[in-house]
């Protein structure tokens, strides 16, 4: 069977398909708050986003993730990734609320104790000995999901929760690498499969698609530090991929008959629809009678400019000037006994 085409389009992610929940829907019943814990508890699921360590775990409502864009970016610089996209994770904790339903994910962003934990035992001289080490020192890695509604948590079954939850979770991947090519572009997908790398992949996506590097080069071009991760030995193809930062920017193939291909233009742009929206949001947040140093009718681009193109720094404080002050200086004699 031949390989696939890495500009194959590929199926779209697309949610399943779950009756929708009617806006006058009653509350949730005990009943089906009872089975939707029961159900959802201790299920296995895979990550189609990334949770940030700490405490601070990720918000859903209509569809939307909170935080994301730099906000999201933030947390991961400061406290580093706790479920990648792909990751499998498991439900520890369900608790419905009046207006939403929160998920402990791999254990939550903190220990719960356990009933026997809160025994304790009087010793010998009269001090309280628990029955088990205090665990609330550990460091827990898991994180956790809160899904949000309008007013209250409506009646719904369990598949149109999970419906609601799939930009975030999946239930139905088969496996770690299904999970992960749903959170991808069609392109970026069927250059997976065919393990195919493109110029503007994330590492991780090279990863996917051709595994870990049997060697790795580090190497500086001028003020440019990259690594060079090379597949295959002769004599059969070798592969070149070159990464600044956390993308490719370069792909060298050296084919056996000693021909050499070389990609440097982007095949694959990885656009950030977070940060999109944020854009836009700021644009429109902007009040049109905002206070401006333009003069009415002038344009942006008819604001005067230094010749050299280089804005003008601040302006330049005069130099103190010193002020002639009364002492005499050093080996003066300014008074006798």
């Amino acid at each position: 069977m031949p390989a696939e085409s890495p500009n194959a389009a590929g199926p779209s992610n697309v949610a399943p398909p779950a009756p929708q929940i009617p806006a006058n829907a009653p509350h949730m019943s005990k009943q089906t708050r009872l089975e939707i814990i029961r159900d959802f508890e201790a299920q296995l699921v895979y990550s189609r986003t990334i949770f940030p360590m700490g405490s601070k775990g990720l918000v859903l409502k209509d569809g939307v993730t909170t935080p994301n864009g730099q906000n999201l970016q933030q947390l991961l610089a400061l406290w580093g990734p706790s479920i990648k996209p792909g990751d499998p994770a498991h439900i520890s904790y369900v608790r419905i609320h009046d207006d939403h339903i929160h998920f402990d994910l791999n254990g939550g962003p903190i220990h719960r104790k356990k009933w026997y934990q809160h025994i304790e035992v009087s010793g010998a001289s009269g001090a309280s000995v628990p029955l088990s080490r205090d665990q609330s020192t550990d460091n827990p890695h898991g994180s956790y999901l809160d899904i949000y509604f309008d007013k209250y948590v409506p009646e719904m079954s369990a598949a149109q929760l999970r419906a609601l939850l799939y930009p975030v979770i999946d239930f139905n991947a088969r496996n770690k690498e299904e999970a992960y090519l749903d959170t991808v572009p069609p392109k970026v997908k069927a250059a997976i499969k065919a393990h195919y790398v493109l110029v503007g992949m994330s590492t991780e996506m090279v990863l996917h698609a051709k595994g870990k590097p049997p060697k790795k080069v580090r190497e500086r071009e001028g003020d440019t530090d990259y690594e060079e991760w090379i597949y295959g030995e002769p004599p059969q193809d070798v592969d070149f991929v070159r990464i600044v930062g956390d993308q490719v920017v370069r792909v060298e193939t050296m084919k056996v008959g000693g021909e050499k291909i070389v990609r440097t233009e982007k095949e694959v742009i990885l656009a950030n629809p977070d940060e999109q929206k944020e854009a836009k949001k700021e644009e429109q947040d902007r009040p049109a009678n905002a206070p401006s140093l333009r003069r009415p009718g002038e344009a942006s681009d008819d604001v005067p400019k230094p010749a050299d193109g280089s804005s003008p720094g601040p302006p330049v404080a005069p130099p103190t000037i010193p002020q002639p002050t009364n002492d005499p200086g050093p080996g003066t004699v300014v008074g006798r006994r």
